[in-house]
């Protein structure tokens, strides 16, 4: 099909022949030269959006604007205007709207958006917006209310009946509302779901109240809806096997195909993208579309325009995608331990969240090892049923998904919700319902702990925000949130095994982390991205990097996370096998045990990718405070405008070398000398992008003493911490409570006793 062809079939869809629909009345009297601007704005609008008049029109309005009578211009202009009308609309005197079918023939395309006018006769000279609504498209969905058993607010049998899409075009060249003149059209757009014969109920408006008695402000239309094209997905990996891809398709106003106002699981009415593997499929309308293909931080982002021809009945569309680094080829396999299937932007109704089978899915698009789906207070007794403390059977060799428990609207959630992996049992002993749990964290981290769990503080920064954003910083944060708060408490007790990290800002994160390493605690860090609450763009924002020996294992991974043998980023940026001469972090417990102070020797391959330059939108990340999203992210750290970052070593929290590294996914091997002093913990950064755990280096047996000044904050974190706290847990857990604050008490006094470094 040529262009000229396919600009005509563009037409024909936009302005089927008239049909069905009756003649509408003609307005007399109607000056010229307002009714002639305004059909200009109109014209211009339907050529933006690319769905011109023909030619032929376009002349007779040029001929009908220079009419000597300006009351037969007008005329000419509605003979021209009015077979492209869907509906004519009528405001009386008082304001009151009656609707009726038009000429232009009610024919839709599945899948596409197609446009049509609508006369408007406005005799009451309305200057409000005009509205349009119907049934048939209300919502076939309802986002989570948070409510653990919530009720089902959408019928599945009503979806079928709600199948269209609705928009009256009110951006430039037109004003968004009416203009008073007795006579003018506007752009109504509407997007079909199905194919088929469909009928809709429109319902026009300019406010409240205006509806015309009698019902007379609907008009009922029975639509031809035309099926679209399907195009099949031909998915490929580097290696040329089949694989699940992440897909962006735009058409040229940058409207987002499939439309997220009618997808339901397995695709995501919050996400622009989709995700398909090899065989899978898309309905699209013919026209020319870009697609953005992908699949996780390791990819790069391909574009591919693509043309579906009108009348093909299926095309297959065949993309290859291309990695920039394979961290599971090097045994490093990342996962996110921190998403939902149910709560914050997902579905509540007419299913409770979402199945397994479409977690897995976006695990996959993702290139996500490891997916750990949490289910927490929304959706408690519809989401709990797919734990079963394995690993789940969607799961494959390469990609493991499992389901536990965030601690997420319990009693104890004031105190910091808590992240429960590899649980053999999900609900506390002698509880059935949620408000029966502990109100405060230590007996539930403990709990967890107590049947091998590996147990940590989700979104650690949230009440831990200070005004410094330099690591370490001394501030006394107000402990006021639902992050790591209780933890200043519980790492004392060794009830948690990690702080959670890149899904709130990092200075928050890591300064109470930096603090409790500094007192010689060996808590790890690991990375989240608490989809899709604070962030639902997709799976795998945060993610831990885990070192596996052999076939992955989800036991070895979680293992991994609690032995620290791992790093934690964004997934644009690496930090790959951290050594202190020849103690790999992780392994051995992660200490080099020295008889002195000396020089060490710090080694590590890293790598990051950022895009040759810097652009609008990356410089709109870069700007912006570390308090603001995207909190951790490659574009941070770049150096100048140049395309390195900087790899830092971190001791004791502050950092004491540095090397930059061309951010071009190229893999780097770099080493530094570090003095160690005294007893210290050592760790590397691409700040703020991506950080490993911690290698503990001891100096003749010595603990790690390395801040007087952080044992002191320690300390007084404590009080805050039990000032904000109290009043939420329950009397009678208050005195246990208040003994383990105790416990913590009486330990950081002894480390800052111990200590003699500021």
């Amino acid at each position: 099909m040529n262009v000229a062809t396919r600009a005509l079939t563009a037409l024909v869809l936009l302005f089927p022949a008239a049909a069905t629909g009756s003649d509408l009345p003609t307005v007399p009297n109607v000056p010229r030269q307002p009714l002639a601007a305004q059909a200009r704005r109109v014209v211009e609008a339907l050529e933006m959006i690319g769905r011109p008049l023909p030619e032929a029109d376009l002349k007779r309005l040029e001929d009908a604007y220079v009419l000597d009578d300006e009351f037969q211009a007008s005329l000419a202009i509605q003979e021209i205007f009015d077979p492209y009308c869907l509906v004519g609309v009528s405001i009386n005197p008082e304001s009151r709207v009656k609707a009726q079918q038009g000429p232009a023939a009610p024919s839709l395309m599945q899948q596409g958006w197609r446009a049509f006018l609508v006369k408007v006769h406005n005799e009451a000279g309305v200057t409000a917006p005009l509205r349009v609504s119907s049934p048939n498209a209300a919502p076939i969905y309802s986002r989570s209310t948070g409510s653990p058993d919530p009720p089902q607010t959408i019928v599945p049998e009503t979806i079928p009946d709600r199948w269209v899409e609705l928009s009256m075009f009110d951006d430039r060249p037109l004003n968004p509302t009416l203009s008073g003149l007795p006579l003018e059209y506007r752009i109504l757009q509407i997007h079909s779901r199905d194919a088929g014969p469909r009928e809709a109920k429109l319902t026009f408006d300019v406010g409240q109240g205006t509806q015309d008695l009698g019902f007379r402000s609907d008009v009922d239309i029975l639509f031809r809806c035309e099926p679209g094209v399907v195009v099949s997905f031909d998915v490929r990996d580097e290696d040329g096997s089949p694989v699940m891809g992440s897909f962006l398709i735009r058409d040229h106003l940058g409207r987002v195909y499939p439309s997220p106002g009618r997808r339901l699981a397995p695709d995501f009415f919050f996400h622009p993208q989709i995700y398909r593997r090899t065989g899978e499929s898309v309905i699209l309308p013919p026209g020319t579309f870009t697609v953005e293909s992908t699949r996780g931080p390791e990819y790069r982002i391909k574009s591919k325009t693509i043309i579906v021809e009108e009348g093909a009945g299926t095309q297959t569309e065949t993309f290859e995608l291309e990695r920039w680094a394979d961290l599971a080829a090097m045994g490093w396999y990342s996962g996110d331990h921190h998403v939902h299937a149910a709560g914050c932007a997902h579905y509540e109704s007419p299913s409770e969240g979402v199945q397994p089978e479409h977690m897995m899915r976006h695990i996959l698009g993702e290139d996500l090892v490891v997916g750990c789906v949490l289910s927490w207070g929304p959706c408690w007794y519809y989401q709990k049923q797919f734990f079963d403390g394995r690993v789940h059977p969607l799961s494959t060799p390469d990609y493991l998904m499992r389901y536990d428990v965030e601690v997420s609207g319990f009693p104890s959630s004031h105190a910091g919700h808590l992240c429960l992996l590899r649980l053999t049992e999900d609900d506390y002993p002698g509880t059935t319902l949620i408000e029966e749990w502990p109100s405060w964290d230590l007996p539930v981290l403990q709990w967890g702990k107590s049947q091998g769990a590996v147990v940590g503080f989700s979104h650690s920064g949230w009440g831990l925000q200070t005004q410094s954003k330099e690591l370490p910083n001394f501030e006394m944060p107000p402990f006021d949130g639902i992050g790591a708060n209780e933890y200043i408490v519980d790492v004392v007790h060794d009830a948690v095994d990690f702080i959670s990290s890149v899904d709130t800002p990092a200075p928050y994160e890591l300064n109470i982390w930096y603090h409790t390493l500094n007192c010689g605690y060996r808590c790890r860090i690991s990375g989240e991205t608490d989809f899709p609450c604070i962030y639902g763009e997709r799976v795998g924002l945060g993610r831990s990097y885990v070192k596996v020996d052999g076939d992955l294992d989800y036991d070895r991974w979680v293992q991994g996370i609690k032995d620290g043998r791992s790093y934690v980023g964004d997934g644009r940026s690496h930090l790959v096998d951290f050594q202190v001469a020849d103690v790999a972090v992780g392994e051995n417990g992660s200490e080099l045990a020295l008889d002195r102070p000396g020089q060490v020797r710090v080694s590590v391959r890293a790598a990051a990718l950022l895009e040759p330059e810097p652009n609008e939108r990356t410089e709109a990340i870069r700007n912006r405070p570390l308090d603001q999203k995207p909190y951790w992210d490659i574009e941070r750290a770049r150096v100048g405008n140049s395309r390195k970052v900087p790899v830092e070593v971190v001791v004791n929290g502050l950092p004491v070398a540095r090397q930059e590294i061309e951010a071009d996914g190229q893999f780097n091997d770099l080493s530094f000398e570090v003095p160690i002093e005294r007893s210290s913990w050592v760790a590397l950064r691409i700040y703020p992008s991506s950080h490993t755990n911690p290698i503990f280096v001891t100096v003749a047996g010595a603990p790690i003493r390395a801040s007087r000044r952080s044992a002191e904050w320690c300390l007084k974190a404590v009080d805050q911490c039990w000032s904000q706290k109290v009043r939420n847990i329950r009397p009678e857990e208050r005195d246990a409570a208040e003994a383990a604050y105790d416990v913590a008490r009486e330990a950081y006094q002894k480390i800052l006793a111990e200590s003699d470094v500021e």
